[in-house]
């Protein structure tokens, strides 16, 4: 970005070398010169073209340089922050998504451009008032005196366009999440009839977008008017100085002697005195959208990041499982628990009650996808953050994960090594399956084609082929017929045997194989 700014500032050599050269030219044309001072007067305009048009290209591809790679670096601190924390900080996913896709976007303008021309704005005024100064002093003190004016009046415009464009970040962000969750729970909204009121809610959200863009715009159309108001005056104060005293008519006594050439130098500097920060200002709304990107991301990457600090791999193989006083609490501010367990290393353990009881609850707060707000987890005698065990865990949730690709690439997913995955998948009834489309069966992430209980066990033996030395369940015999439901059962009987199992089910059948029971109230 440093070398964005100097290019941008080299700008401005460029411009006094145009106004010397125009200057020279015309006096060297009345003054009756050589024809050889005229061509090389020529010569320094056209060079002086064409530096600025290099000195511009180059600046703002070192800037675009700069923001690619605050961008790539940010999207990483982002990305290893928000994924294993978006549940325990209580943020929808597509708020997170607009986070660190869309606002980190937004500093590609913000670095890119407004920085550099930024600092270029602060060097290239006082350079032209300087090199001015060796022209008339006079009119380099009209360009100062216009500009603290300026300053003051785009001090206050930034200031209130600062505060309404983080507003305007935060009513997009919202709405954002808000169309991302309820695109995701569509089919449930649908099946509730819920749509109206859906439609409602994201209508409401997205006037509440377009009437503080509307404000934005409207503070930067003022601050734009300001910037042209002090830019024309101080050009016209500056060529009715210079004309009134190329003409004697000044009404007081002229504290200089000016002639056409140096007149003509001031002149061609005046235009870009201004310059540098009309190009600011046409990138101010960058700084306002970067500017309001940071302000909304640094607190929840903060948060994220000593989260995930906070939660590091337990990283030797734990001997048993503990829950004591586990409470979880939703951004609607209902709690459930606390919930009290302690599992040994190996068998099969079952959690039940009725729906809404917070079996799924439970299991969610041992792997961090809940906000755990007291309690604690306990492994090996050790005390640790939910989350800390996943590299431990195989999880297969009621709604398993499916990536595009063939059935074996889900199935094999956590352990491409795995030789006795046929096997697996015939003992849970997926043989059927395996038989009728076989294992190179393309599925999309919908799961098309597929009943829910395939679903369901693609996740389960997905689960058990990763090898982990702990799984958490949740309802995995759901959907199944009773003869499916018992091969299962027997499969999980069987790990128990090497591995800890801990299920949510409402499944009688799966309970009495249990070892114990928890009863969630």
């Amino acid at each position: 970005m440093r070398s964005a700014s100097l290019w941008w500032s080299a700008d401005g050599l460029g411009a006094a070398l145009f106004a010397g050269a125009l200057a020279f030219w015309l006096g060297s044309a009345i003054a009756g010169r050589t024809p050889l001072a005229g061509a090389l007067a020529l010569g320094a305009l056209a060079f002086s073209g064409a530096f600025r048009g290099f000195a511009q290209a180059r600046g703002a591809v070192q800037g675009q340089i700069a923001a690619t790679a605050a961008k790539q670096a940010l999207r990483a601190r982002l990305f290893a922050a928000f994924l294993p924390t978006g549940f325990r900080r209580g943020r929808l996913p597509g708020e997170d998504m607009r986070t660190a896709i869309d606002d980190v976007e937004t500093l590609d303008g913000y670095i890119g451009r407004f920085a550099p021309l930024r600092k270029a704005a602060v060097l290239s005024p006082l350079a032209c008032a300087a090199l001015a100064a060796f022209g008339s002093w006079v009119a380099a003190t009209i360009m100062l005196a216009t500009l603290v004016p300026f300053a003051l009046g785009m001090m206050l415009a930034g200031t209130a366009a600062r505060v309404e464009a983080e507003r305007q970040h935060l009513a997009l962000s919202r709405m954002t999440g808000l169309f991302v969750d309820r695109a995701r729970t569509l089919p449930t909204i649908v099946s509730f009839g819920a749509e109206n009121r859906v439609t409602r809610q994201i209508a409401s959200a997205a006037q509440d977008v377009a009437t503080r863009t509307l404000r934005v715009l409207r503070i930067a159309f003022v601050s734009s008017a300001v910037l042209e108001f002090f830019a024309a005056l101080s050009v016209a104060l500056v060529a009715v100085y210079c004309g009134f005293s190329l003409l004697g008519i000044l009404p007081f006594t002229p504290p200089e002697t000016l002639d056409l050439a140096r007149a003509f130098f001031v002149l061609a500097l005046a235009p870009e005195f201004y310059l540098g920060m009309r190009r600011m200002a046409a990138a101010y709304h960058d700084k306002q959208q970067g500017e309001a990107a940071l302000a909304a991301m640094e607190p929840e990457l903060a948060k994220a990041e000593r989260l995930v600090d906070q939660a590091r791999p337990f990283e030797a193989v734990p001997k048993g499982l503990g829950a004591e006083n586990l409470l979880v609490r939703y951004d609607d501010g209902s709690t459930i628990g606390p919930f009290s367990a302690q599992w040994p290393e190996t068998g099969l353990h079952a959690i039940v009650g009725p729906t809404g009881a917070g079996k799924s609850s439970l299991l969610h707060a041992l792997v961090g996808m809940v906000p755990v707000v007291s309690g604690r987890m306990v492994a090996a005698g050790q005390d640790i953050m939910p989350g800390a065990l996943n590299p431990h865990i195989g999880w297969s949730g009621q709604r398993p994960l499916l990536l595009p690709g063939t059935l074996e690439d889900n199935l094999l997913l956590g352990n491409a090594e795995a030789a006795n995955w046929r096997d697996l998948a015939q003992k849970l009834g997926l043989d059927a399956l395996l038989d009728a489309r076989g294992g190179d069966l393309v599925i999309d992430p919908v799961g098309a084609g597929l009943s829910g209980g395939e679903r369901r066990r693609i996740g389960l033996a997905r689960a058990i082929l990763s090898g982990r030395p702990i799984l958490l369940l949740d309802e995995p015999t759901a959907d199944l017929d009773a003869a499916t439901a018992q091969r299962v059962v027997d499969v999980l009987h069987h790990i128990a045997h090497t591995r800890l199992v801990i299920v949510a089910t409402h499944d009688p059948l799966l309970r009495g194989a249990a070892q114990s029971t928890l009863a969630c109230p």
